[in-house]
């Protein structure tokens, strides 16, 4: 059997966020691709936690928790002690930070355009099934 597939996800997912930090860089915005992530789960569902946090970023605890004392200094997330569980914290962005998703988003989209230039809907359907299925294999 050959394993190449492998290197060549791993591979494809580094150079996108290579690109993407690139493109970041290039339009003088000061965040990383995975304070990119964390702003944009919190910009499609909301206030979280951080173990919601970690779950929908596919983080870990250590890297969340270093990824949102970042934000929380950059002014872009808000967080606040949960109500319930002084353990836990909810996190949000502020607006500072959906100002800045406003801003990154057609940067985002256009490079996403670029990057999945002469894929079908067909094509695109594959990869997110098969990926989804590797992930949920090793799950």
């Amino acid at each position: 059997m050959n394993f190449n597939y492998g290197f060549i996800l791993e591979s494809t997912a580094k150079k996108i966020k290579l690109e993407l930090q690139r493109k970041f860089n290039e339009h003088e915005v000061d965040i990383t691709v995975d304070q990119w992530v964390v702003l944009f789960e919190l910009h499609q569902h909301g206030t979280q936690n951080q173990v919601s946090l970690c779950e929908h970023c596919a983080k870990d605890a250590p890297t969340i928790t270093r990824i949102i004392e970042l934000l929380v200094k950059k002014e872009l997330i808000v967080r606040e002690a949960c109500t319930n569980d002084r353990r836990k914290y909810n996190i949000s962005l502020s607006k500072k930070g959906k100002a800045l998703i406003q801003r990154l988003l057609p940067i985002v989209i256009e490079f996403r355009i670029q990057g999945w230039h002469n894929l079908n809907e067909k094509d695109i359907m594959h990869i997110e099934r098969i990926t989804k299925k590797i992930h949920d294999n090793l799950s």
